[in-house]
């Protein structure tokens, strides 16, 4: 797959929200854990309200789809995350373009800008235990893997494999940012569950490329 038609972008948002929702509780029994116990249930109910938007009508372009996603998820879910996602849907879809596909080097600048919109918001570095260190690795693979030459199924495969890396990373690591941090040291010892749900979101966008089931 040389582009990312509108479609697949489609397929990806429908895939993760189907894995959220599948995972809820894994991510809930994450976040009871170091957070507010909602994490699992709040993406749930996100992507449903997502999942019933699209089904009304997706729009053509991609701009337009990705700002439609985020905004859905910035009025329908509540904590950190509904803000957090929606941002990095919104950034991705103020950097694509009004275009009906995406290339590699397209999706690139798409998911680094919602990486950076996920940054400006929650201000979250490397080593925080926060969603970040799932989606920072995944990014910069992405970006490694298409400068070498690889496909899109290689290269979102990669980013994918970078984020579950990078999820696993987070258990170990004392939380410094969010509820989690709170805790202090008894933080270590638990996955980050918006890592987790990080790790989800790119393994559903390597999916959705390669069009396996």
């Amino acid at each position: 797959m040389a582009t990312i038609s509108t479609d697949t972008l489609v397929d990806w948002i429908s895939r993760f929200g189907d894995a959220v929702t599948e995972k809820r509780e894994w991510l809930t029994e994450l976040d009871s854990a170091i957070g507010d116990a909602d994490h699992g249930a709040n993406m749930a109910r996100g992507m449903a309200a997502v999942k019933d938007k699209l089904g009304a009508g997706a729009p053509a372009t991609a701009d337009e789809l990705l700002k439609s996603v985020g905004m859905t998820l910035v009025s329908s879910v509540g904590g950190a995350s509904g803000p957090l996602y929606g941002t990095f849907f919104l950034r991705m879809g103020m950097t694509t373009g009004a275009v009906p596909e995406l290339d590699a080097a397209g999706l690139a600048a798409a998911l680094r800008a919602g990486l950076e919109g996920i940054v400006a918001r929650g201000k979250a570095e490397a080593g925080d235990k926060t969603m970040f260190d799932a989606m920072a690795p995944a990014v910069d693979a992405l970006d490694a893997a298409i400068a070498d030459g690889a496909d899109l199924a290689t290269a979102t495969r990669k980013a994918a494999d970078a984020a579950a890396a990078g999820r696993d990373a987070t258990e170990p690591l004392v939380a410094r940012k969010g509820r989690a941090s709170y805790l202090g040291e008894r933080s270590a010892g638990h996955l980050d569950p918006g890592a987790a749900s990080t790790a989800i979101l790119f393994d559903t966008l390597a999916a959705a490329i390669s069009g396996s089931s």
